[in-house]
């Protein structure tokens, strides 16, 4: 099947916000239980959205309890403003694998221009086609008969699309983060504290934070650029947003990247675990508040609490982040997308199959350091 294209160019940012979000949300659950505050956890709950994203209705009870290995899928989307009946692409695809024990994660990025088969989806009228995978959700989420997308069938498309190119048969929940305003998350909880592992100059931000200008005689920007020096540093919410944003300085690229965003997740949840967070209802109700507008989860019939509880043993030094090596594909000098190298379906066997932590062992080169 040739490639679909959609045409046109994905808005900036991307990458960043939704590991924000993601830390976010992997801080806000286990923040609820930990604090066991009744009526602030029941504002939460009320505050996150909440759709069928996996077109399985959505049942009234769970029919068991959680139990492990558990699959996350974790999308970003980035709504374009401007022209709000846009499909949205999905800027960011992480998984969360959580072992048997509920004890041990494994954090991994699906590149979002990894060329797979997409699946026919009648929903959206789509035939089915082979492009890049983030394209899933926007051609799931057009609905015949109206202009405005709708992200909860998108989210079910890629989430078909993601278990048929790795295997996983099957997501325990899921989660869409709308990046819009995610910055105020990091600095309702005080900014983040994480290591910046290289140098790094921003494409997109002066050193006081405001937008570059567009260059006028040609592509990118011009002006003085916020520089990330390597170490151990405090960041701010637009800061840190920056920094994980930032490709195009460093050897690997896009992979380097998903590094800094894995990165970037870890710090969140450590920093949410930090007493100064956790003991302090002002600032948890802050966050609580913040996150409630850009999340909408799926817990196949269990709250975000329930998850919460279940994942309570669960801490950053607890999550692996995992890299899965690929390398770009052209047709000539025509650059098409990333194709994933065979030890990326060998981990996703070890998913499979329940032996990921042995898989790791014998593949120690494929986990992120932090340092």
């Amino acid at each position: 099947m040739g490639r679909i294209g959609l045409g046109g160019k994905a808005p900036l940012p991307r990458w960043a916000r939704w590991c924000t979000a993601l830390g976010a949300l992997l801080m806000l659950v286990s923040g609820g239980v930990l604090i066991s505050a009744e009526a602030l956890l029941a504002r939460y709950e009320g505050a996150v959205g909440s759709a069928d994203l996996f077109g399985d209705g959505q049942p009234k009870e769970p029919k068991s309890d959680i139990k492990g290995p558990l699959n996350l899928l974790l999308v970003g989307i980035d709504p374009r403003a401007s022209n709000p009946n846009t499909p949205p692409l999905a800027d960011s695809i992480l998984i969360l694998h959580v072992t048997e024990s509920l004890d041990q994660a494994y954090l991994f990025s699906l590149p979002r221009d990894w060329i797979v088969d997409i699946p026919a989806f009648k929903t959206a009228n789509f035939a089915g086609g082979s492009d890049r995978i983030n394209s899933a959700m926007a051609y799931g989420s057009q609905v015949p008969g109206q202009e405005k997308p709708d992200p909860a069938r998108g989210f079910e498309l890629l989430a078909k699309t993601v278990s048929q190119a790795t295997g996983i048969a099957r997501f325990d929940a899921g989660a869409i983060i709308n990046f819009t305003g995610f910055q105020k998350i990091v600095d309702a909880m005080g900014g983040v504290t994480m290591y910046v592992d290289t140098d790094v100059r921003s494409e997109h931000r002066e050193p006081n934070g405001r937008h570059r200008q567009l260059n006028p005689a040609g592509e990118g920007y011009i002006g003085p650029q916020a520089e990330y020096k390597k170490g151990t540093r405090h960041l701010k919410g637009w800061q840190a947003l920056d920094y994980v944003r930032q490709r195009k300085t460093l050897p690997d690229g896009d992979y380097g990247r998903q590094r800094h965003q894995q990165q970037f997740v870890k710090a969140m949840v450590n920093q949410a675990f930090s007493r100064d967070v956790v003991t302090n209802p002002f600032k948890l109700d802050a966050v609580l508040r913040a996150a409630g507008q850009s999340v909408i989860f799926n817990g196949r019939g269990h709250t975000v609490a329930e998850y919460g509880f279940a994942l309570r043993n669960i801490r950053a030094s607890s999550i692996v982040m995992m890299r899965l090596p690929g390398q770009s594909v052209y047709d000539g000098r025509d650059y098409q997308g990333e194709r994933l190298e065979p030890v990326a379906q060998e981990f996703f066997g070890a998913i499979r199959g329940n032996t990921v932590e042995a898989f790791v062992v014998g593949h120690p080169e494929l986990i992120n350091r932090e340092k």
